[in-house]
């Protein structure tokens, strides 16, 4: 049975799907798709290293009626310590539009796909935003970390106080204590 058309479809707006699933069920030809949207969206500014932080978990996919690949984030599981506890956080990671189809809201709806994995399976959201994903992702109520952040490397604890500020999402976090996230290759953040 086929969904109804929403009132933007209706009114001749191009039909878009919206899939999510486990980087295990995703094609080759999807991940490939990925990737490549991956590199145009970020021009060429996006390594294999910042590829494989997004793999391992749930992605958002949206196509278009032909099944072209417009829009993809996902969402993987990494924990942070603060103020003496462990928290599961959902770490969203590889959000990109196509550049020809930006601000149409399609970013919009793959965020509102993760937040909905991050909030039914994690204590809280984590993300890194780009100079061009914050606005989208204030829009969403991710708000900034006021305090400081570190990681719990290979050597211990390590404060990064020269590291730009995380967003959060879902969280009630106590900014007098740092956010320690688990230690990762490339860019901990």
């Amino acid at each position: 049975m086929t969904a109804p058309l929403t009132p933007s479809e209706s009114l001749g707006a191009p039909r878009t799907v919206l899939r999510t699933a486990h980087t295990a069920d995703l094609s080759a030809a999807e991940l490939v798709a990925a990737r490549a949207l991956m590199d145009l969206a970020f021009e060429g500014d996006f390594s294999d290293e910042d590829w494989a932080h997004g793999l391992g978990g749930m992605h958002a996919l949206l196509h278009d009626a032909d099944g072209t690949l417009l829009a993809h984030g996902s969402v993987v599981q990494r924990r942070v310590l603060h103020n003496g506890r462990s928290l599961r956080v959902g770490y969203v990671e590889n959000v990109a539009v196509h550049p020809e189809r930006q601000r149409q809201g399609l970013g919009g709806r793959v965020m509102s796909a993760l937040e909905r994995i991050v909030g039914g399976g994690y204590d809280l959201g984590v993300l890194s935003p780009s100079d061009e994903g914050e606005k989208l992702y204030r829009a969403h109520n991710w708000v900034s970390w006021p305090g400081l952040v570190g990681t719990l490397g290979p050597r211990g604890v390590e404060h990064m106080p020269d590291e730009e500020a995380p967003m959060l999402w879902n969280a009630d976090l106590d900014p007098a204590h740092p956010l320690l996230i688990d230690w990762r290759d490339g860019d901990v953040f």
